[in-house]
């Protein structure tokens, strides 16, 4: 079985993205678990040009890295200096990374229209850069920047930039898409000539890389035909973070690579880690994960017609491309006015619920979920409430906590910005808690009222749960402010998301209920099959 290297650049060429930024101690985290998953190499940054970097490789020194080998990036020295007097270059040796990543012009226009140096000259200045690194012990990838646009003007100029960094001792050549608009075909037939042109001026392996763009929606798919010419290492980031549309998305690259085309990336141990990285990488990031994010997303492997539900519960590879255990993901169906018998008998398999012991059927299950959703409500989206009206539904919900009442006040006062406190009285377990809060808006006060009253109980249970998303629709504007509206909370703790919902015609109610909700399906998946309470655990 062939064998491809993963080059991952989340930390580097990712944090280019907007809104993406980590800390130094963010990265180490990162990397932590990138090494965990398999990967082969992690380029850290750039030391040379960011103190934060700089930090990071100080920190990843200290580290045992059981898979993955750090990468420090940096460009070619400046025109007119010479290797040894470049800050950059030598920053990099000072990083104690194994691993110096050069990145270089290969295409004339940025030569002489941006560097505004001769073309020899830039030559040289690959060569001379990838042979400092390599004398000082690094093993040395070169990037070379705009390759397949340069390549498309001027190849002989392109192959001559390759050539010098091969006679720099280079051990990989990495060909970058950095306008992210080659298509397949250019970028297998240019891969495949540069791998001949690197063969005939060497006899020593040299490892061909690829660094794609997803400018043209083609990031993945360019690194896919860049491995079947010749490529054995693909650089890409999780989740496709980076610069303007993304780089390439490595939790599509690897299960592509390893499941449908026989390469030997991972072990399937790792793979199946692949959905709960791709969703710490994104936590870490502050970025809300992508649902249709293929093989890692929550809804890569969802199914809501009842035609689909049916045959996938007779055979699930009628309507899915993998298992999606293979990934760490999960299969899930989904409950709607669409559903028939077939998803909620497969909803109620799923969560455990013997439904027609209880002595429901499925038929009267599908006509309330059907009524509600005619109310407003969408249970295709509300995972959480959905688990919680089946509960009830089959006499199986146990409450951890129950309201009693609650009042929020929002205050105006001129030329100061409203403030909103909430008072709420609940029971949890025969104990009353009552408690007040401020909050940012009514919703903000009445969440920090009601968490304020729980962890009076549920000692520090509910610390990691915090909101991704809050959503509001009003069901049909043409009742004015007096219409009914659609709230809909997506919550989530270090490694699962979940979404809850609430329909009434008073903005407050709906969100209580949607945020109820999100609380009481956390603390029931806390005690799911464990007898002892949660304040027990808690405490």
């Amino acid at each position: 079985m062939k064998s491809i290297r993963l080059y991952d650049t989340t930390l580097r060429d990712g944090t280019q993205g907007e809104k993406i930024s980590f800390t130094a101690q963010d990265k180490l985290k990162v990397a932590r678990k990138l090494d965990d998953m398999g990967i082969h190499y992690i380029e850290g940054g750039w030391p040379g040009a960011s103190a934060k970097d700089f930090d990071f490789f100080q920190l990843a020194a200290k580290e045992t890295f059981q898979h993955a080998r750090i990468a420090a990036f940096c460009a070619t020295h400046k025109h007119g200096s010479t290797p040894e007097d470049d800050r950059q270059l030598n920053v990099v040796l000072e990083s104690g990374a194994p691993v110096g990543t050069i990145v270089g012009k290969t295409w004339d226009l940025h030569v002489t229209k941006i560097l505004g140096i001769p073309l020899e000259a830039n030559l040289e200045m690959i060569e001379n850069s990838v042979a400092y690194l390599k004398k000082n012990g690094l093993e040395v990838h070169y990037d070379a920047e705009h390759f397949f646009d340069g390549y498309k003007e001027n190849p002989e100029y392109a192959a001559r930039t390759i050539r010098a960094a091969v006679a720099g001792g280079a051990d990989a050549i990495c060909l970058c898409d950095t306008n992210g608009g080659a298509l397949p075909h250019e970028i297998e037939e240019i891969t495949t000539a540069i791998r001949e042109v690197i063969d005939s001026c060497t006899d020593r392996p040299i490892h061909i890389g690829i660094h794609t763009h997803n400018d043209s929606n083609l990031a993945v798919a360019n690194s896919i035909v860049a491995v079947r010419a010749g490529a054995t290492i693909v650089q890409g980031t999780i989740n496709g973070y980076g610069e303007r549309c993304g780089n390439a998305d490595l939790t599509s690259i690897i299960p592509i690579l390893q499941l449908k085309m026989g390469y030997a990336c991972i072990s399937e141990e790792n793979l199946a880690k692949l959905q709960k990285v791709s969703l710490y990488v994104s936590e870490t990031a502050n970025m809300t994960p992508v649902n249709s994010r293929p093989f890692v997303g929550k809804s890569a492997f969802t199914h809501k017609g009842g035609l689909h539900v049916d045959a996938i519960m007779k055979e699930p590879r009628s309507y899915e491309h993998i298992t999606p255990e293979l990934v760490g993901n999960r299969r899930r169906v989904l409950i709607s006015d669409m559903a028939g018998k077939g998803n909620i008998r497969y909803k109620a398999r799923e969560l455990g619920f013997p439904v027609d012991e209880n002595g429901y059927d499925y038929a009267e299950i599908v006509n309330t979920v059907k009524r509600l959703e005619q109310e407003g409500y969408q249970y295709d989206v509300a995972d959480g409430s959905l688990r919680i009206l089946m509960e009830k539904l089959t006499d199986q919900f146990q409450p951890c906590f129950e309201l009693e009442s609650f009042r929020v006040t929002v205050e105006k006062e001129k030329d100061r910005p409203c403030r909103s406190h909430a008072m709420i009285k609940i029971n949890v377990e025969g104990i009353e808690e009552i408690t007040a809060a401020e909050g940012h808006g009514p919703v903000s006060a009445l969440d920090n009222s009601l968490r304020k009253a729980l962890n009076n109980v549920y000692r520090n249970v509910l610390d990691p749960v915090h909101l991704v998303d809050f959503k509001v629709r009003v069901l049909d504007g043409r009742d004015g402010t007096g219409a009914k509206v659609r709230v809909l909370i997506e919550s989530r703790d270090e490694e699962t998301i979940w979404s809850t919902i609430g329909v009434s015609e008073d903005i407050i109610e709906a969100s209580w209920q949607a945020l109820a909700d999100s609380f009481q399906y956390k603390l029931a998946r806390i005690t799911n099959g464990n007898n002892q309470s949660v304040q027990e655990q808690g405490k």
